[in-house]
């Protein structure tokens, strides 16, 4: 701590620049992805997009399948044309830069000692944010958390420099090029990832809890909110167009039950399956997912500063309200920048609390954490033991990275991917149909010829009879059908049957041809059987 103390700005930047460097290598450390988002739809959105298959293929990448694949494309670009360290090299360096920005955010919210900025304590509690168990999981990854919170402290990063008059030690709403700056950051990172969204609302919200006048702070919600929007279009708009031509609904297929096209049932589309089932549980929810993680997460992820934060926030949350009642000032009245972190943090909880409830969505939140801490407990234990007791909470709070969990690793490998596809005659006019296989298969369409067509039948995708009849069109104009199957050494046609007989539909005995796919050092067989529909007639119905 001493030597923390010690730190200059100079210094600092250093430790920045280390830090970033040690993310890049911890990356190819944890070794290259495998989670099973990258199996379904990681490579193949992007592939989509670059070669025209949106609305030509259905469902290959299950409904995720129909995400912005925007945010892939960096990813998708390095691993097909780089060596797999190298891509999880850049990738780490990337996401490492959440360690700058925390590091940016705590020099500008804690008070300054002796008129110097606390630079040291800043990349502690920097530090500390990054060892939070969701981050570390996703660390390298394309699961898109990492990367997309960038965005969202770069946007509250620049909202907090503006609010702040360093000159008069007073705080005042932002001016007109910081909240331009913050929405259009915002705007892209939900565009980039639509669970986003309530970051971007959570800081128009707060930005009305700055001190100012009640129609500035009112103007500064309402500019930043149209610079939001314009940040989603950035992002957004062209795979929301392309979405809208093909399918009659930008966010296919999730809202259909409002734009209603015919390829998918009129149900919006989402996993509530998280939420919190009482009331009651909604108030207790940090400690009930304390004792039982499985109930936000997969993976059992347990961070120990959430119910600190949740009860130093009510506590001043319940301060301030006695001190307006008694007109006097408020625990955090000295403290804007809390208060306006506070709101910030608040309102974000709140919406995902109702909306998702899924752990790898409070990413942003997560990183924030020990400097939330830090500025609550030494906002009600002022001096010196504030900041001691402060110390040890953050500290403990570190122990969570204990609680990290891996969402899919495939080892070191040199070369990333190695898929050893058997001779299709006709591109053209095959069409490859897969049905329901855990892991996924949509990642080896990127391996075949692009003319080729893929289908997805009773495989996680919300199917409609227009989808069913659209699909089996395409069946039925091109002659070169298949069956997907794998991963697994064997196929099992017989209890892929029931599957493919709604469709009329029958995988040929003795047509099967196995091939290898393996993704870095995690080697697996996949096989295509011919398929065939199961009377003439029916291959010959529509044409």
């Amino acid at each position: 701590m001493i030597a923390l103390r010690r730190l200059d700005r100079a210094g600092w930047r250093r430790a920045l620049l280390l830090g970033v460097l040690v993310a890049g290598f911890f990356s190819i450390r944890m070794g290259q992805d495998n989670n099973w988002d990258l199996h379904n739809y990681h490579l193949y959105g992007p592939f989509s997009l670059l070669n025209g298959k949106v609305g030509l293929d259905l469902g290959a990448g299950q409904w995720q399948g129909y995400f912005n694949p925007t945010m892939d494309l960096l990813y998708y670009g390095l691993v097909m044309h780089l060596p797999a360290p190298l891509t999880s090299l850049a990738m780490g360096l990337l996401q490492g830069l959440n360690f700058v920005l925390l590091a940016c955010l705590a020099v500008a919210l804690l008070p300054r000692r002796n008129g110097a900025p606390a630079w040291g304590l800043s990349l502690l509690l920097a530090a500390l944010g990054c060892l939070g168990p969701a981050f570390l999981s996703q660390f390298g990854s394309t699961m898109g958390d990492n990367t997309s919170a960038l965005f969202v402290l770069g946007g509250l990063l620049l909202v907090v420099r503006g609010a702040q008059d360093r000159a008069r030690a007073v705080w005042r709403v932002p001016p007109g090029r910081n909240l331009l700056g913050a929405g259009l950051l915002l705007g892209i990172g939900a565009g980039l990832k639509l669970t986003n969204a309530t970051y971007a609302l959570a800081l128009c919200l707060a930005l009305l809890v700055l001190p100012g006048r009640p129609w500035l702070r009112v103007r500064a919600a309402w500019l930043y909110g149209w610079a939001v929007l314009a940040g989603i279009a950035l992002a957004a708009g062209h795979w929301y167009w392309r979405l809208w031509q093909a399918f009659g609904n930008p966010l296919f297929p999730q809202f259909n039950n409002i734009f209603g096209s015919a390829l998918a049932p009129p149900v919006g589309i989402g996993d509530t399956g998280w939420l919190p089932k009482t009331v009651l549980e909604r108030v207790l929810w940090p400690f009930i997912c304390m004792m039982d993680p499985r109930r936000i997460s997969e993976l059992p992820f347990r961070h120990l500063l959430w119910p600190v934060i949740y009860v130093l926030g009510a506590a001043v949350l319940a301060l301030a309200l006695r001190a307006l009642l008694r007109r006097q000032p408020g625990p955090l009245a000295a403290q804007r920048g809390t208060a306006f972190l506070l709101a910030f943090a608040g309102v974000a909880y709140l919406l995902w609390l109702n909306l998702f409830s899924i752990y790898r969505y409070l990413v942003p939140q997560e990183l924030l954490a020990p400097l939330l801490c830090w500025l609550l407990l030494t906002a009600l234990v002022p001096g010196e033991r504030g900041r001691r007791l402060a110390l040890a909470c953050v500290l403990l709070g570190g122990l969570s990275l204990f609680s990290c969990g891996d969402w899919g690793r495939a080892g070191r490998a040199w070369e990333p991917f190695a898929v050893d596809l058997p001779q299709l005659d006709a591109p053209a006019a095959t069409a490859v149909v897969a049905i329901k296989s855990d892991p996924p298969q949509g990642w080896l369409v990127p391996f075949f010829p692009k003319e080729v067509v893929f289908l997805s039948l009773s495989n996680g995708f919300p199917e409609s009879p227009g989808y069913v009849e659209r699909a089996l069109q395409t069946l039925r104009a091109r002659p070169q059908r298949y069956l997907m199957m794998g991963p697994g050494p064997v196929p099992d046609l017989a209890a892929a049957q029931p599957r493919l007989q709604p469709y009329g539909l029958q995988a040929v005995p003795g047509s099967c041809r196995r091939y290898a796919a393996m993704i870095g050092t995690s080697p697996n067989d996949y096989t295509l059987c011919a398929l065939e529909f199961i009377t003439p007639a029916a291959a010959g119905d529509g044409k």
